[in-house]
């Protein structure tokens, strides 16, 4: 595939997988940087992407997987910091500071070990706060579909966490 068919196929989805950046990361930066790693990594695969039938599907599936891996990445590094370099607010002591970010660590731990989908609907649902048409967009859920799966994920999250706290 040449330079021209590339961009005559590919760049029209640039406001659409934009949008799908957007709805995952909820970050503009973010979303322009996923976005442009999908697009390099197309370029990189240029001479495959001719067998694709559908160009959109297979492009805001590489933009979602990019920003999957991007939550994965951004909860490691708050993870693996030492604890001298966590931002410790004024208004409450050391111990509820230290406290509320082992519970943090542990609902991270318990939300790495659910499927994927139900990882994903309770990111884009519970911690970026996207609405179900939001999430249906991002995903290609339908709304049913991601109401039970995050229902099925809090259960989960309820009770792993629940006999973490009481062993």
């Amino acid at each position: 595939m040449n330079a021209d068919e590339f961009k005559q196929r590919f760049l029209p989805l640039n406001a659409k997988l934009y949008k799908v950046a957007y709805l995952l990361l909820g970050n503009e930066d973010d979303a322009k940087d996923a976005v442009q790693d999908a697009y390099m990594k197309m370029w990189n695969r240029r001479d495959s992407l001719a067998d694709i039938d559908n160009s959109q599907a297979y492009c805001v599936t590489l933009v979602r997987n990019l920003c999957l891996d991007r939550h994965r990445a951004a909860s490691i590094d708050i993870v693996d910091k030492p604890p001298e370099e966590l931002p410790i607010a004024g208004n409450e002591d050391a111990s509820q500071h230290i406290e509320r970010q082992q519970a943090a660590h542990l609902l991270d731990q318990c939300l790495a070990r659910l499927p994927a989908q139900q990882q994903q609907v309770v990111r884009l649902r519970d911690i970026n706060g996207c609405s179900m048409q939001e999430i249906e967009k991002a995903t290609g859920l339908t709304a049913i579909n991601a109401r039970v799966l995050l229902s099925r994920a809090r259960k989960t999250l309820r009770t792993q966490f629940q006999n973490v706290l009481s062993s």
